[in-house]
């Protein structure tokens, strides 16, 4: 399968949750924010610094655990790095490395202002030779208000033995 067919498939299927569902949501479980991070693993061989964008619709099973999907958008800056080799000095120039998200998401809230969760999918490859991979996101966050949360999260996408992540520092926005 294409990344493009499966970013399309991805993207259908989130329309067709959110316009089936959209009747019965409630809009307070309707998040989007954005994140700053620090590359780490394989991806800090190429980048010192990424950011991104989450969104995410969750529905409360119960007062203490809300379920949803989550996708967003993810750019790890590439850098472009110098080596000295001998007499002659190489620049070598990094792509950014992209990715779309698509997961499933849970949120345990032991109190009102704290909360803890992952998100556990497939994160797509958008920039050219990224295959994406397997989308870990274990998370804890903070309402400042009580429609604004900060959070820390730790991402990781793996595969073929290569690990890509991202400890990283979001804020969200309850709509």
């Amino acid at each position: 399968m294409t990344k493009k067919t499966i970013l399309f498939t991805v993207l259908a299927l989130t329309a067709i949750c959110f316009s089936s569902t959209a009747q019965y949501v409630d809009r307070s479980n309707t998040k989007a924010g954005v994140l700053a991070g620090i590359p780490m693993g394989d991806l800090s061989d190429y980048s010192k610094f990424s950011l991104g964008l989450d969104l995410a619709f969750h529905w409360g099973v119960s007062e203490l655990i809300d379920v949803g999907v989550a996708t967003g958008f993810i750019n790890a800056f590439g850098e472009t790095e110098s080596v000295d080799i001998g007499d002659i000095t190489v620049e070598a120039e990094f792509d950014n490395y992209q990715v779309i998200p698509a997961a499933a998401a849970i949120r345990l809230y032991p109190t009102y202002d704290f909360k803890l969760g992952a998100d556990v999918g497939y994160a797509i490859g958008i920039n050219e030779g990224n295959d994406g991979g397997f989308y870990l996101r274990p998370i804890v966050g903070y309402n400042i208000t009580g429609n604004t949360e900060l959070n820390v999260s730790y991402i990781s996408i793996s595969n073929n033995g290569v690990n890509n992540s991202i400890a990283a520092l979001g804020l969200l926005f309850l709509f």
